[in-house]
């Protein structure tokens, strides 16, 4: 999960890879729309990647409950996390 959460400035999303490989993680509002992007290629083990409460234009969001979806490989696995302002 990420921390911290709730989150005002930034926040950190954590994640494991079984193997070192592609991953993508989209960051959705409560309504289903995509708001951020990041992929890229991890290494086995422990990854992370910080979030600013932006969107991919580099637009501030609002406060507001948010999911982040990580996909890598066949797995996929959501969180939810909160952001305020």
């Amino acid at each position: 999960p990420n921390a911290p959460n709730p989150f005002n400035a930034r926040t950190e999303i954590r994640f494991d890879l079984p193997a070192a490989g592609i991953y993508e993680l989209v960051i959705y509002d409560v309504a289903g729309r995509r708001v951020a992007g990041f992929d890229g290629v991890g290494s086995a083990g422990t990854n992370s990647l910080f979030w600013d409460g932006r969107d991919d234009g580099g637009a501030n969001l609002g406060s507001g409950v948010y999911y982040y979806r990580l996909r890598a490989g066949s797995d996929s696995a959501t969180q939810k996390m909160i952001l305020i302002k």
